[in-house]
């Protein structure tokens, strides 16, 4: 456990001490907010009267999470090339704590970008609840949806060569997954083929739920169901991050 706290310390404050990195990570989602939800919301407003910050901002929730998931990745895979891997590996420490002190960094990661984009959304105009409980529950739906993500790039990380590859290879976990989503559109509203993708993409089910507990939206998936979907993910993901971290290190 002392291991584990050491690395997710190491790598919180080389993250508050890189602006590139900080700025980087959230620079992105942003722009989502002031220009897409802006400029798109008010095209929607006057066409139907529809919130429409309210509605695309779990989303950008989602696309935030998933670059703070992608970050983490991206230390461990550092570590690895500048060989601070080895200096762990040799260290009188669990091995699992390596894992556990990544995973961990990058979920705080995501939970700060995440709370920082969450209050630019209100600012702009999104309508949130403020029941403490229901913050509470988003807060814990992105922590889950985290966890899955971060443990594919962990997972990835762990097994990549080049900092080119990494990247390559997590490209499909950025704005596609976002676009085959709920993160745009109602999901009702979307062609068939479109639709049965998104029901496959945890994205979707994370979307759904924020909006119904925090941004006062209906519900198109039963809440339960995206509830369960997401603690499966999440174990799927670290799963596969443990089986790819202990493969790498034989």
């Amino acid at each position: 456990m002392n291991a584990t706290i050491t690395i997710w310390s190491k790598h919180m404050h080389k993250f508050f001490h890189n602006f590139e990195e900080l700025g980087g990570l959230i620079i992105q989602p942003m722009m989502w907010v002031a220009l897409f939800g802006v400029g798109m919301g008010a095209l929607v407003s006057q066409v139907s009267g529809t919130d429409y910050m309210s509605f695309i901002l779990p989303g950008i929730l989602a696309l935030t999470a998933l670059g703070g998931a992608a970050g983490g990745g991206m230390a461990l895979l550092e570590e690895r090339i500048h060989g601070t891997m080895k200096e762990y590996l040799v260290a009188p420490i669990p091995r699992l704590s390596i894992l556990l002190g990544s995973a961990s960094s990058t979920v705080t990661k995501a939970l700060f970008q995440t709370v920082i984009i969450l209050v630019l959304g209100v600012l702009f105009g999104a309508r949130i609840t403020a029941n403490p409980l229901n913050l509470l529950a988003l807060l814990i739906l992105i922590i889950l949806f985290t966890l899955c993500f971060a443990g594919i790039a962990l997972a990835v990380a762990a097994r990549s060569r080049s900092i080119m590859g990494y990247h390559g290879m997590l490209f499909l976990f950025n704005l596609p997954l976002l676009f085959a989503s709920n993160a745009l559109y109602p999901l009702d509203q979307m062609p068939g083929w479109i639709s049965t993708i998104a029901l496959f993409n945890p994205t979707t089910y994370l979307i759904d739920a924020l909006r119904v507990i925090a941004f006062n939206g209906q519900a198109a998936l039963p809440f339960w169901v995206s509830l369960g979907v997401l603690c499966i993910s999440a174990i799927a993901g670290m799963s596969l991050a443990l089986h790819s971290f202990r493969a790498a290190i034989r």
